[in-house]
């Protein structure tokens, strides 16, 4: 499914095929860029990033959504999603578990966005697409996950605003008892750890 979108300077589009493959340099860096960010934490690797990119862009009827300065064509900034039923169980066993429908759920993945860019409305493009792209398959519900991490964690910069306001006002929910657990190797850390996340949820 082509869809486009211009917001203040931006270009938001799915990306396919040369598109894609000429992106995936941009986008793995800017995964680790934003990502390394609290509060995630996220020490990243490039080749690792390229790769999970592109496997998660071969998925049947998954979606990736590049944004785009227009006068300089950087990417700066991207989105994924794709069904339920491909994920990796850490993400679909939570709902299976609970009787969900996955063949009626849509994942909406990662949503990175440089510093600078924000607050044009990119955010808001990001989840029309991607819901855009589940409505097409005939999901009933998107749905995503969120990092947990406590207030008072030592990182946590203080100028830190959740994104928990953004999330209710595009209509999701968290799912009370959902969580999953996935292991990742946090900035200046040795080994990998796990960590918990909370999935949020909307019908469509």
């Amino acid at each position: 499914m082509a869809w486009s979108q211009e917001l203040k300077g931006v270009r938001v589009a799915t990306l396919t095929g040369e598109a894609l493959r000429a992106s995936l340099p941009s986008l793995a860096g800017l995964r680790i860029e934003v990502f390394r960010a609290y509060p995630y934490l996220y020490e990243g690797d490039l080749a690792y990033e390229s790769r999970y990119i592109e496997t998660f862009s071969k998925a049947t009827d998954a979606v990736v959504v590049g944004a785009s300065d227009i006068d300089s064509g950087d990417i700066i900034g991207a989105a994924t999603g794709a069904p339920m039923i491909g994920q990796m169980d850490a993400w679909a066993a939570p709902f299976r578990e609970r009787g969900y429908e996955l063949e009626k759920l849509f994942y909406c993945g990662e949503s990175v966005l440089r510093a600078s860019y924000r607050g044009r409305g990119i955010g808001h493009a990001f989840f029309d697409a991607r819901e855009a792209q589940a409505r097409t398959l005939g999901a009933t519900h998107c749905c995503f996950c969120g990092v947990i991490r406590p207030d008072d964690h030592p990182a946590r910069p203080g100028d830190y605003v959740p994104l928990n306001g953004f999330w209710r006002k595009r209509g999701y929910e968290p799912l009370e008892g959902v969580q999953a657990e996935f292991e990742w190797k946090e900035v200046g850390a040795e080994e990998e750890t796990p960590h918990r996340l909370q999935f949020w949820i909307r019908s469509l």
